[in-house]
């Protein structure tokens, strides 16, 4: 049968005449042999799909195509190897691109907090200021026993150590919480009582204690201090804590006698400012007094009125920390001439003051002129133990 019921495999040989006509009413779904040659996937046999129940429907095969590659049947199986390599890469791709993004964003967080435009957390924190006027007898000093000399002397009433280092009433400021006021005051007593009261740091063998306390921006000072003290107001040893010349004062009595107050106020919108103002008794001795009732017998009193202005921000705060702005110290019985900025070195027992006046003050010197400023003690603050022979 001719004509439209004829299949595409093409025209009958018994045809004719009607080849143009054949080829114009199957044109559209004759498929010929530049087509068939240039497609990707060709249908398994029946045999083949029946020898491999695992293969897919079809299979890809090579294009003639100019530039073309050839595609395996391994590529093609979306089922198989090739498939799941191709899942395997986009999953690591996937989990590079996650890491990529949490590295910006953190490389982001720690320029932001390295930024050195960004704005301050407190107000700068300034080197240390200190002062201390010696104050000399008008006669020699008083000896007896540390007990006998408490008893007669102006402190017969104080608290004994860190008891007399009392914190005031607790309230809240304008920008700080009441809890934050009661660390700031803590912190404070804290580095009054290991400064001032600490027998380790009184005989010069103890730093670190109170290195510590401070804030970082003022270690470096400190440690300066410590290395090679000097008079000039800011390198003094003795402004940063109470310290003997071990090798001609030894503590008679551990128990020092202490009082004084402590206030606290904002000094702005990120500090507060603490004030410690206190009097430190010291039981002294000479270090080769021996031991025993003789021994005690040679003791006396030194004492310390010191008053330390602290500066305490809110990441002072946070790791307990402080700087401690200025000290202003009177102490006696001291020798005019003394050198204090290492350590102290007070009239013991029976000393008299040497008619040497303070240290004199060279004009022609250059750099920053050591203090020569000197008091008197007055003898309403010397203990007046009773007489032995009595």
């Amino acid at each position: 049968m001719a004509g439209r019921g004829n299949p595409p495999e093409g025209t009958p040989d018994d045809a004719s005449g009607g080849d143009d006509e054949y080829r114009d009413d199957y044109r559209s779904v004759v498929f010929d042999e530049s087509f068939i040659k240039a497609a990707q996937l060709q249908e398994y046999s029946a045999q083949e799909r029946m020898e491999d129940e695992e293969h897919a429907a079809v299979r890809s095969r090579a294009s003639s195509g100019p530039g073309a590659q050839a595609v395996t049947d391994e590529e093609a199986d979306v089922d198989g190897p090739a498939y799941e390599r191709s899942t395997i890469t986009a999953s690591r791709q996937g989990i590079v691109l996650v890491l990529l993004i949490v590295l910006a964003f953190g490389t982001a967080i720690y320029m932001g907090i390295r930024n050195p435009y960004q704005t301050p957390s407190g107000p700068p924190v300034e080197p240390l200021r200190s002062s201390l006027l010696p104050l000399a007898p008008r006669e020699a000093v008083p000896g007896a026993t540390p007990t006998d000399l408490f008893e007669h002397s102006p402190a017969a009433e104080f608290r004994t150590g860190a008891d007399g280092v009392t914190l005031p009433a607790v309230r809240r400021t304008v920008h700080f919480s009441e809890s934050q006021v009661l660390s700031a005051l803590t912190a404070a007593k804290d580095y009054v009582v290991e400064s001032s009261l600490d027998p380790a740091v009184l005989t010069g063998n103890s730093t670190r204690t109170v290195r510590i306390m401070l804030d970082p921006a003022q270690q470096a000072q400190f440690d300066q201090s410590m290395d090679k003290p000097r008079n000039d107001g800011r390198h003094s040893a003795t402004g940063w804590m109470i310290r003997f010349d071990p090798s001609r004062t030894a503590l008679a009595d551990s128990r020092v006698r202490v009082s004084g107050t402590m206030t606290v106020q904002e000094s702005g919108a990120d500090a507060l400012e603490v004030v410690a103002d206190h009097v430190f008794v010291y039981a002294v001795r000479a270090p080769d007094a021996g031991e025993g009732k003789n021994a005690e017998s040679h003791s006396s009193l030194f004492t310390v009125r010191r008053e330390v202005r602290f500066q305490i921000d809110r990441e002072d705060l946070r790791r307990q920390q402080l700087s401690v702005r200025q000290v202003s110290m009177r102490a006696g019985p001291l020798p005019c001439s003394a050198d204090v900025s290492g350590v102290l070195a007070p009239l013991l027992a029976g000393e008299k003051a040497k008619d040497d006046g303070p240290a004199g003050t060279d004009p022609y010197a250059r750099g920053r002129a050591a203090a020569s400023l000197c008091g008197v003690l007055s003898t309403s603050a010397q203990p007046s133990p009773a007489d032995p022979s009595e």
